[in-house]
């Protein structure tokens, strides 16, 4: 059984070695690491990027150049969760630049198409607390939400 957890991989069509950069620059903690190229007999152009391996924020992640056959979707996210609104505020704003788009409840796709969710810490438990009516005043804000806004979240969620 493997003991140094999980790499996840993101098939890009020729862009891999641009969004391990991208995310190396937006997220602490993140380096670029080991880049392999195409062979010759390849499908792809002998020297072209095959794969970037590079950690994000302590994840780590290897971008592979496939082809243009897969595309991100929203069956996959990756979820931020944020201490604070400024967080939230960096993350939403790096993540949705220069081609991202907003989404409902928190969700953004970056410029690559990846889902993204920028969330608070707490959310989790006040839309599942024990008091329905306090988790069903979190989950109605929530849902009325783009990107989230803690101060907001907290009102709904106290009955204020």
């Amino acid at each position: 059984m493997a003991t140094d957890g999980f790499t996840t991989c993101l098939w890009f069509d020729d862009q891999a070695e641009e969004a391990a950069h991208y995310y190396v620059s937006i997220f602490k903690n993140s380096t670029v690491g080991r880049l392999t190229r195409y062979p010759e007999g390849a499908p792809r152009p002998a020297g072209t990027v095959l794969t970037v391996e590079f950690t994000a924020n302590g994840h780590k992640f290897v971008a592979l150049n496939g082809g243009p056959e897969f595309k991100f979707n929203e069956a996959i996210s990756l979820q931020i969760f944020c201490e604070n609104q400024e967080e939230i505020d960096y993350y939403w704003t790096k993540l949705t630049e220069n081609g991202g788009e907003p989404g409902p409840c928190g969700w953004l796709k970056d410029k690559f198409g990846m889902s993204w969710q920028v969330i608070p810490h707490r959310l989790d438990d006040m839309v599942s607390d024990p008091d329905p009516a306090k988790a069903a005043r979190a989950t109605q804000a929530m849902l009325s939400m783009h990107k989230l806004d803690i101060a907001a979240l907290e009102k709904a969620y106290a009955g204020e």
